[in-house]
């Protein structure tokens, strides 16, 4: 559900606008906002959220009478956006994945930080709440994503909901699904978008894939990414070294160009020659790791392999995923070069621990009691659309097919540097962010299942 962009950061150091200087500009003085004078009903419900565990509650003004409250919960930072008529409706957001090393959060004002792709401020006008609650840790985080949503659905069923939604895109997919299916009671509908849907286990061995077929394919070459070459291991650290001038999230994006800037180097090489070596490269290394031949879908996919598999072993406690029997077939070899392929290809393991840790956070079993429309872009550079399918015969071979409604969209493309565009992860508009969830709560309040016209 998120509009967020591929390699944002790391685009605008490639383009040079990160090495330009800003001029100084003067800066306007900004008077301070006025207090937030609660209503007597959001006075109460202040007070209910308080009772209810809520610590550090800090409530502002919204929009046409609202309140946006941020507080914590056990510790654990969340938001609610709370509309003056609020219905008693609320849908829970699960956010996407952040770099390994980077500070788990929420937005304070979800309304001007949207990352729902504008369907909170929908929401929001239809006296609908909504609520997000921040994980425990960066990196994958699908078990504190969905149990720190179900603290926030506590808290918010004391203060007055009654009715609970759960939303999410990319990384929140696989929350939503965690949600419906380990929580059966707790929400009336769902909404995925873009979503880990099927599990990671498949995602992370196509990450991993990719990562392997780059890291052969382009040996001793200019394209070559930096960095340690063990697949179980990240190539980049994600956390600055003591004593680094360059600290934080600028320090990850660093790492990130690094490993962007020779992805981009080749596309710009096979633009040139549409069918000279590096072309055919991108072919192959795309086969091997089922993505899309294109600079974001080979981009993306490779710096999320290579500066996350850290995390990934830490948080599922082994690497869950292993390749000791695969054949590999890249396409436009000859039987020798397939051979010598496989035989460059690093083999190893899963650990059965990390499988089942997997499994439990989580790899979908298709059974769940409640409407559920997933969106899927036909083509997206992070999450490949295989998701959705998979999740599709999921869910019927479990005899759960009148349960969900699945809708495939055109991709999106943006610019790259040097001529170069690329798909887009989670590119929806703002309208089809709202049309999903509009067909999930029609379902859900009219129990008529959404038409195929539903999402477009």
């Amino acid at each position: 559900m998120t509009a967020l962009a591929v390699l944002p950061a790391a685009l605008l150091l490639a383009s040079g606008a990160a090495a330009q200087t800003a001029p100084v500009r003067a800066t306007a003085v900004v008077p301070p906002a006025p207090v937030f004078a609660p209503t007597r009903a959001q006075a109460a419900m202040l007070e209910r959220a308080r009772r209810g565990g809520g610590k550090d509650l800090v409530a502002t003004a919204g929009p046409d009478g609202g309140m946006i409250l941020n507080g914590t919960i056990e510790g654990r930072r969340f938001v609610l956006g709370l509309p003056i008529g609020w219905n008693g409706e609320i849908a829970l957001f699960g956010q996407g994945y952040g770099t390994p090393g980077s500070t788990p959060t929420v937005p304070a004002d979800p309304l001007t930080e949207d990352p729902s792709g504008g369907t909170f401020r929908h929401l929001y006008g239809k006296d609908i709440a909504f609520g997000i609650a921040a994980f425990d840790k960066s990196g994958v985080a699908t078990q504190s994503g969905a149990l720190n949503a179900m603290r926030l659905r506590a808290l918010s069923g004391k203060m007055g909901a009654r009715r609970f939604y759960a939303l999410g895109g990319s990384m929140g997919g696989s929350i939503v699904m965690t949600l419906i299916e380990r929580f059966p009671k707790a929400f009336s509908g769902a909404v995925a978008m873009c979503g880990v849907t099927e599990g990671w286990l498949p995602l992370v061995q196509q990450l991993t894939d990719t990562r392997g077929a780059y890291d052969i394919l382009t040996a001793g070459t200019p394209y070559a990414i930096p960095g340690n070459k063990d697949l179980t291991r990240s190539a980049l650290p994600t956390v600055p070294p003591t004593g680094s001038s360059v600290t934080g999230d600028a320090f990850r994006e660093q790492q990130k160009f690094k490993l962007i800037a020779p992805v981009l180097a080749l596309f710009q090489a096979a633009k040139k020659d549409p069918q000279g070596r590096e072309a055919k490269i991108i072919r192959q290394i795309a086969a091997v790791g089922g993505f899309a031949p294109d600079p974001a879908a080979i981009g993306a996919p490779l710096y999320s392999a290579a500066l996350g598999m850290d995390d990934i072993v830490a948080t599922m406690g082994g690497i869950p995923i292993g390749n000791r029997d695969r054949v590999y077939a890249p396409p436009e070899m000859t039987p020798d070069e397939a051979a010598d392929f496989n035989r460059r290809m690093q083999r190893y393991d899963a650990d059965p621990a990390a499988i089942a840790y997997a499994r439990d956070w989580h790899q979908s079993i298709g059974r769940f009691r409640v409407p559920l429309v997933t969106v899927h872009q036909t083509i997206d550079s992070l999450v490949p659309y295989s998701q959705s399918e998979a999740l599709g015969r999921i869910v019927a071979k479990a005899g759960n097919g009148a349960r969900i409604a699945q809708y495939a969209v055109p991709p999106t493309k943006f610019p790259l540097p040097g001529g170069l565009e690329g798909y887009s992860h989670c590119g929806f508009t703002p309208a089809q962010n709202v049309a999903a969830f509009e067909a999930m709560r029609n379902w859900v309040t009219t129990g008529k299942r959404p038409g195929p016209e539903a999402v477009q």
